[in-house]
Parts: structure tokens; C-alpha cells; sequence
């Protein structure tokens, strides 16, 4: 199917990673100009970026000026910037319940996982209202949805995105763009290097996907072709404000006992 995605710019934040990866390589086989932003590796967002012809960026997205130097910088780099997938954040490993967890860790997920994607959105819009026009996807998770015991920092940052943010965002861009879309995706288990080696592992695997319809884990292929169609103002011009699952029919129930 056409995307019309063709010479359009694009922007993925945390287009380094696992996921972010596959969504650069989508869009740059839609024909649009990408540039992938990096906070750390930069080694392999250079080489990513080289690989799609496009452009490495690098910016804290927890840092206010660099957030607002960075939409700038990209539709520099690029010549125009029409998408910007929000796609960064961090998952802290520590399993910590809430009565064990510190102020320090809570701030600083919050940091990066909910205040990061605001300040990327805040500079993504001042750019639309100049130029009426623009495409933004959210990416937030499963834990959003369901929540995720030892982890309810992340889930909380992620629930936000995915209800609040997401729900006022999409009314308030009528002010400054009457066509221009935001929407959410929840990705679930999905094989990155992080998890590889665990999931390798059958009884593992069997655990966590029991409560999925699809007994298996998504790749960052499945994310980025969803993301892609969000974008497309030909595919998906109606839509708006919308979350979509990417987690094979996840529940927040048991579906299959063995």
C-alpha cells in the first residue's frame, strides 16, 4: 500500500535501540528522510544513520535545551520534519515494589520515560503550528495498560502517555493544526538484545506468553510496520488519539494453563 511517505522527515528518538532500529529502517524503505537521535550509542546511531542515508542527532531528552535544540536541528538536517516518533525511554531493571522504592529511582524514570516524551512533543508541536501539519506517535507499552509489579514507576509513565497525555494532546493540536494526528502504541514482549538470552529459555517463554492469544513474542519489525501505518497520512488520516496494542492479544489474565 502507498504510505505517501516519500521524502517526508522524520525523527526517531531513540532510533539507536532494538525497536527504534526497525522503525528508522521502515521508514527508509517508505523513501522518507530519517534522523535517528542518540543520547549514548552513538557509535551504532551513526552507522545506522549512514546505512539509511540520513542523520545522527544527539541530545538528553531529560534536558530541557537540548530538547528544544533538537526539532530545529533535525529540520535542518532533513529539510523539513513531518514525523516524530517519541519512541525513547528506559526500563529499569531492579525489580523494586513501591514500599522499597526510592524518590530518587521514581524521579528519575519519570525523567526519562514521561518528562522526556513531553519535552519532545512540546518542541515537535511549536514546529507543526508553524507549519499546520504533522504526524506524531507515542510509544509507550504494555505496562501502561495492565501495569507491571516491581516496575509501577515505569508503568505509571507509561499509563499516562496512554490515557491523559495522549487524550489532551490529541484535542489540543485543533488549536494549531485542525489535520494534524498523534497516536500511542503499547508494544508488549518484544526480542530486543535486552531480553534475547531469556527468551531463548522455553519455560520462560511459556510463562509470558500465557497471557497472550499469539503464544509468541513480537519483533521490532512488528512495532515498526504498525508505527509506519500510524504515520501515514494516506493510511491512517482518520485516526487520532487512538492506542494501539502490539502484544499478540495480551490480557491481563491467563489465557492458556500450560
Amino acid at each position: 500500500m502507498e504510505t505517501e511517505l516519500s521524502g517526508k522527515g522524520v525523527l526517531v528518538t531513540g532510533g539507536a535501540g532494538g525497536i527504534g532500529t526497525a522503525i528508522v529502517r521502515a521508514f527508509k524503505e517508505e523513501g522518507a528522510r530519517v534522523a535517528v537521535h542518540y543520547r549514548t550509542n552513538e557509535d551504532k546511531a551513526l552507522a545506522l544513520a549512514k546505512d539509511v542515508g540520513g542523520v545522527a542527532l544527539r541530545a538528553d531528552l531529560t534536558a530541557e535545551a537540548e530538547v528544544d535544540a533538537l526539532v530545529p536541528a533535525a529540520v535542518k538536517a532533513l529539510g523539513r520534519l513531518d514525523v516524530v516518533v517519541a519512541n525513547a525511554g528506559h526500563w529499569p531493571s531492579a525489580d523494586e515494589p513501591v514500599w522499597q522504592m526510592s524518590l530518587a529511582r521514581w524521579r528519575q524514570t519519570m525523567a526519562e520515560n514521561l518528562d522526556s516524551v513531553f519535552l519532545t512533543c512540546r518542541a515537535f508541536l511549536r514546529h507543526v503550528a508553524t507549519t499546520g501539519t504533522g504526524s506524531l506517535v507515542i510509544v509507550s507499552s504494555t505496562a501502561g495498560l495492565f501495569g507491571e509489579a516491581g516496575h509501577a514507576d515505569y508503568a505509571a509513565a507509561k499509563g499516562a502517555l496512554a490515557n491523559g497525555f495522549l487524550k489532551s494532546l490529541k484535542n489540543e493540536l485543533g488549536r494549531i493544526a485542525p489535520l494534524a494526528r498523534v497516536n500511542v502504541v503499547c508494544p508488549g514482549w518484544t526480542e530486543v538484545d535486552r531480553n534475547r538470552a531469556k527468551l531463548q529459555d522455553p519455560a520462560f517463554l511459556n510463562r509470558v506468553t500465557r497471557t497472550m492469544a499469539l503464544r509468541k513474542v513480537g519483533q521490532p519489525e512488528d512495532v515498526a510496520r504498525v508505527i509506519v501505518t500510524l504515520a501515514s497520512d494516506r493510511v491512517s488520516g482518520h485516526v487520532t488519539g487512538e492506542v494501539v496494542t502490539i502484544a499478540g492479544g495480551m490480557e491481563g489474565r491467563v489465557l492458556h494453563e500450560g
